[in-house]
């Protein structure tokens, strides 16, 4: 669906959110809990995932800066969406609540490369994304300042990497649920969560225009 078709001014959001609301589909606010996320994503180290596309293997260590720079580039663009706010379900977060959460991931992401760089095999403490979600009021937060926080979090992240030496590659770290990286493997890894929510959050809005056009 183009951008043409979606609608762009308030008033046609506005009436666009009526007719959902009537239909009893779609909702502004995180009012219904998303069930906890409690699949093991490490399976994407060793296979392409079929959903999004992503593939973490085939490109070499020194990529890995320059995919995290380019996983953030679209955020902005994404949460200016007139739809940003609006789940395409009750259970399912909407792009405002994604870009969010891909923003922590990035400054997670810092936070334990930084780590395994200064120490020697780190425990990671354990980091709870659905109830971040809801304390942090990722619903109610400005998309636009969102998406500002997610390109400065990417470049941050990718600036780490741009640091690591030949000899830093295979340093280890260690995950709470006993998951085990290196610096090498913590980027392939951790480069499939923006991009995967990048084709979350786009065929939402396909969900969300789809229903209107039918309407």
């Amino acid at each position: 669906m183009s951008s043409a078709s979606l609608p762009s001014t308030s008033c046609e959001i506005e009436h666009a959110t009526s007719r959902w609301r009537r239909a009893g589909r779609f909702l502004y606010l995180a009012n219904v809990t998303i069930e906890p996320e409690t699949k093991n994503w490490t399976w994407v180290l060793e296979r392409q995932c079929q959903e999004c596309g992503f593939d973490t293997r085939p490109f070499p260590v020194e990529a890995i800066a320059r995919l995290a720079r380019e996983s953030a580039r679209p955020w902005p663009a994404l949460l200016a969406h007139p739809l940003v706010r609006v789940r395409p379900q009750e259970d399912c977060w909407s792009a405002l609540e994604y870009g969010c959460h891909v923003r922590d991931v990035f400054r997670l992401g810092v936070h334990r490369v930084q780590r395994m760089l200064q120490e020697d095999d780190p425990k990671f403490e354990n980091w709870d994304q659905d109830r971040t979600a809801v304390a942090e009021h990722y619903e109610l937060q400005d998309p636009l300042v969102v998406g500002g926080e997610i390109t400065a979090a990417g470049s941050a992240l990718a600036e780490l990497y741009d640091t690591v030496q030949t000899d830093q590659w295979q340093r280890p770290g260690l995950r709470s649920d006993g998951s085990a990286f290196t610096i090498d493997s913590f980027g392939r890894y951790f480069l499939h969560d923006p991009m995967h929510h990048i084709f979350d959050v786009q065929r939402g809005f396909e969900r969300l225009t789809s229903s209107l056009d039918t309407d």
